[in-house]
Order: structure tokens, then C-alpha cells, then sequence
């Protein structure tokens, strides 16, 4: 807040009518009792550098990003930190008083942060985990995972060459399984997590066989619509532990909400029911 005009957010993507960003910063803004106001923009990628280069001047002190910009956005910016770069794609924006953009992503802190405020007691160094899929989210989650002391990744995504790319980027610690024996990977895993939107509300089942799941494994879905997906029911049936996607998102949205509005805001319950209003 560089100024003494009332401080801007927004969350931009392509569509992002259905984002729950902007409930759940203006529940933050109002519970901290600040300024503010945090609105959805949608933004094609042609207008997108144009968008963000005017915004700085209009009293915006940052963005989120989101759908289909996340990796466009890094072309952008002036200052990229060093874990966007790993994972090659940004989620969170400041404008500094400058104009310049300072990229970032929080997807792996808020990942982290919802499996440790659900299920305290996880051990990531406990044995190795299985990742299914091999996009953006699932190099958030692989960085994440390294970082908190997993020993080693099992990850298997439909299309291979995908799961490869996150093998040569991230090394030895990172094995790939084929799709059809993705169950297979599930047996030793400690820890389980669904990148992929199988699952998710409008989209294909995820058909992977989970009866090779240990009892007491940490299984997470980042799908949150709806918000116990199919896959962890059945995980819990099997005696895991689940955590579902919607604390990743309130957690991701931490960082930025601190820097733009000065305030570190708590995810609590109320967070929550703000978020599924």
C-alpha cells in the first residue's frame, strides 16, 4: 500500500466467474476490519500483459493468477522467485511501488500447510509418496514434498512424457510409474495425493484401484468440488487418513493476502464457510 488510496486485489484467469478467491479475501478484509476490496477479472491472454502494467496505476497491489496464465505470467514479470521458476508457473502477484511485478507460488506452501493444520501427526519422512498426474499443481506438490523430507516420489500421470519431464527436473528422488500401474505405486506410499481433476464435479471418475492403499496412509485430493470426492472415500474406508483440497487453496492464499493488505489473516472454520458460501 504505497499510497493513501484504498488498496485493489484481484484474481485473474480465463473463465473466473466460479473462483472462491474473492469471498474469501473479502472475508479477510472485513473479520481484520481493513480497506480493501479483492475482485475477479476475466482476462484473455492477449490482454494480459496490457492488464497487468495498467492495474499498479489504478491502486491494484497485486493479483492472483490463475487458469490458463499461470505459466504466461512468468513471460511478464520483472522479479520471478526462485520456486516459481522450479515449478514454471506463478500464482500470486505484487506490484511494487515501482510498477514492477514480482512473481511467486504459494500452491506448495498451501498444500503443505493444509495436510499440517488437518493432520498433524504426518510424518513425510515416513516413507515414499504416490502422486497422480503431472501438471502445474503436481509440480507445486513434488517441490513441496522434496522440501518437508519425502524420500522418494512415485508419480504417474496418463500421458508419460509428462511424469518424465518432472523425473528430469527434479532428479533420482522421483520415479514413474505407467498409468495402468498407477495402483501399484499406492502399496508402499505413506503418503497419496490426487493433482489430476478426475473427481472432480463435471469431470471423469478417477479409476485407479486403491485397494493396495496401507491403513494409515495421508491421502489427499486437491479437487475440492466436491469437497470428499469418491477418492477419499474410499481411501477412508480402507482406514487412511484424508485431507481434502479446499484447505490448499485457503492456504495458498495466505502470502498474498499478508503482502497486499498488511495483515497475516487465520484459516479457521469461518474461513472455511466463507469459502463454500
Amino acid at each position: 500500500m504505497n499510497d493513501s488510496r484504498i488498496p485493489l486485489a484481484a484474481v485473474i484467469g480465463s473463465p473466473v466467474a466460479h473462483s472462491k478467491s474473492p469471498q474469501l479475501h473479502n472475508h479477510w478484509l472485513k473479520v481484520n476490519g481493513l480497506p480493501g476490496f479483492y475482485v475477479p477479472m476475466d482476462v484473455k491472454t492477449d490482454d494480459l500483459e496490457t492488464v497487468l502494467r495498467s492495474l499498479p496505476k489504478m491502486g491494484f497491489v497485486g493479483a492472483n493468477i490463475t487458469i490458463p496464465h499461470k505459466e504466461k505470467v512468468l513471460e511478464i514479470a520483472d522479479q520471478i522467485t526462485d520456486r516459481a521458476t522450479l515449478i514454471g508457473a506463478a500464482n500470486t502477484l505484487i506490484f511494487l511501488q515501482d510498477g514492477k511485478i514480482h512473481a511467486d507460488n504459494t500452491d506448495g506452501y498451501g498444500f503443505i500447510s493444509n495436510i499440517r493444520q488437518n493432520a498433524p501427526d504426518w510424518d513425510p519422512a515416513a516413507g515414499p509418496a504416490a502422486i497422480l498426474g503431472a501438471g502445474g499443481a503436481a509440480r507445486a506438490v513434488v517441490t513441496s514434498l522434496l522440501d518437508a523430507g519425502v524420500p522418494e516420489i512415485h508419480i504417474s500421470n496418463r500421458t508419460r512424457v509428462r511424469a518424465e519431464a518432472l523425473r528430469t527436473d527434479f532428479g533420482k528422488r522421483l520415479q514413474v510409474i505407467d498409468w495402468v500401474q498407477a495402483g501399484n505405486m499406492l502399496e508402499d506410499a505413506t503418503t497419496v495425493v490426487n493433482t489430476t481433476s478426475l473427481g472432480m464435479i463435471g469431470k471423469p471418475p478417477l479409476r485407479v484401484p486403491l485397494d493396495g492403499l496401507q491403513r494409515g496412509a495421508l491421502v489427499t485430493d486437491l479437487v475440492y468440488a466436491p469437497l470428499k470426492t469418491r477418492f477419499l472415500a474410499e481411501a477412508e474406508d480402507l482406514g487412511c487418513q484424508i485431507v481434502d483440497g479446499l484447505g490448499m487453496l485457503l492456504h495458498q492464499a495466505v502470502p498474498g493476502f499478508e503482502r497486499w493488505f498488511g495483515v497475516r489473516p487465520e484459516v479457521d472454520s469461518a474461513t472455511r464457510a466463507a469459502a463454500l458460501r
